[in-house]
């Protein structure tokens, strides 16, 4: 049987293991993008503009209860690669399987909720009405895919946190091309528009949901699943979800925000959906570029806690952010210049490029913030506080944003005066970051950590 690739994070040099890491991670979700990639590209070239708007309208509403899950995968690996540092083989054991039986009972949860309450959700956010039907349909079936996408990602946090990140990117490769392959056919051999896009992403997430598993009751190290002895074992649950929670809670916070900003931007009709759908797809690729050094971080630290090596934590934090600044600025760089170039991918109504080119001409100048504060999250969920950052999230996200849109917005409603909210919000939100995790980490503090993750 194939033997499981640990990686040693917590004995330097740091810089080459932190890339190392960081980049199948990165590769890993650049190959999600290309799937909404896709997906928005095939759909804007051959069902139609009206049919972009309804795709392009669910991310918000998709990200704020699918984000609200996820966070329990980074709790699950957070744990699983502090015990794998404190090298304690039982308790990774149950980990293991604890995180894998939640997994399904989160995607089941998500498939009922958004069954459930996409229509309202949609009807909040003001979705007009020649895209409403179109969206619905295509969130109800993307739905259906969530037991597989959460059996993935559980899955695939578990094997990251043994320093094995290149697997996982195998696996979403293949089911990349899968569901590649499915929106050419099911969208313009069959006509099936919305509806094939979705058929195509969730075959493509329920096979990643199995060559995870086949990985996972295949390795021989620590992290072998045994199916028969999924199930929950109470302290490890309880840590998965002390740290999860406010995990996913972080996460649906930006969701909720986005939501409350997405509804402000269909209430300026069609064109202003499709062509801020065209051009927030190249934020993805910048996150997502950066997001890789977030996971590094975060592993990274949470072994280190486990081995109780307080030195390297700090260094591993500034090699990480050091990293994820210079992705992100020369990206970001990119997106600037090739901002008209970029929108003309996904649609050629001169209305809608106008829209999706002034929103990156405004964005991309300032995003290395949004993925700095990503860093510095992940790197505080790492040391085991993910509540201290959830409430800095809380502020940033959910206050400076709200106040922006409901008290500044209305004194000059134009797209351009909506999209400041985000700079204003990663800017003050980072600095607030850094000083919380600059104070956990005093000496005083750091120590105190170390002994509550020993206890726990």
């Amino acid at each position: 049987m194939p033997k499981s690739k640990q990686t040693s994070m917590t004995e330097g040099p740091f810089f080459k293991k932190l890339v190392l890491f960081a980049v199948p991670v990165t590769l890993t979700g650049l190959l999600q993008i290309v799937y909404n990639t896709a997906d928005t590209a095939v759909v804007g070239r051959f069902a139609g503009k009206t049919a972009l708007a309804a795709v392009g309208s669910t991310g918000s509403m998709i990200s704020l209860i699918v984000n609200l899950f996820t966070g329990l995968a980074m709790g699950a690996g957070v744990l699983t690669a502090r015990m794998l540092g404190a090298k304690d083989r039982e308790a990774v054991r149950r980990c293991v399987h604890t995180s894998m039986g939640l997994s399904l009972v989160c995607g089941v949860v998500i498939c009922g909720l958004g069954a459930a309450f996409s229509p309202t959700l949609l009807r909040w956010m003001q979705a007009p009405a020649d895209t409403i039907r179109l969206s619905t349909l295509y969130v109800r079936i993307y739905f259906l895919g969530s037991p597989g996408s959460m059996v993935f990602n559980f899955g695939a946090a578990i094997i990251r946190a043994t320093g094995d990140t290149k697997r996982p990117l195998r696996y979403l490769a293949a089911s990349g091309l899968v569901n590649i392959l499915l929106n050419l056919f099911t969208i313009i051999v069959l006509h099936w528009g919305v509806a094939g896009v979705a058929v195509a992403t969730i075959s493509a997430q329920y096979l990643t949901a199995v060559l995870v598993i086949r990985r996972l009751m295949m390795t021989d190290g620590e992290v072998r699943l045994t199916l028969k002895n999924v199930r929950f074992f109470r302290r490890e649950l309880a840590e998965i979800l002390r740290i999860g929670v406010p995990a996913g809670l972080q996460n649906a916070l930006f969701s909720i925000s986005n939501v409350i900003i997405q509804s402000n931007v269909n209430s300026f009709g069609s064109d202003a959906m499709a062509g801020i759908s065209a051009g927030s797809n190249f934020d993805a690729y910048i996150f997502t570029a950066t997001n890789g050094f977030t996971q590094a971080g975060m592993n990274f630290i949470s072994q280190n806690v486990g081995a109780k090596k307080k030195e390297n934590i700090r260094r591993i934090w500034l090699i990480s952010l050091g990293s994820a600044s210079f992705a992100a600025a020369v990206l970001a760089a990119l997106g600037f210049l090739l901002r008209f170039s970029i929108v003309g991918l996904f649609t050629t109504d001169p209305a809608v490029l106008a829209v999706g080119a002034e929103r990156m001409a405004l964005i991309m100048p300032f995003y290395v913030f949004c993925s700095l504060l990503d860093v510095t999250a992940g790197c505080v969920r790492g040391l085991g506080k993910s509540f201290q950052i959830m409430l800095v999230s809380l502020f940033g996200a959910c206050g400076i944003r709200l106040i922006w849109v409901f008290f500044f917005l209305p004194l000059r409603r134009t797209l351009t005066f909506l999209y400041i909210s985000y700079p204003l919000s990663w800017g003050v939100t980072f600095a607030v970051a850094v000083g919380l995790f600059l104070l956990l980490t005093s000496p005083r503090r750091l120590d105190r950590i170390l002994q509550e993750a020993e206890s726990n």
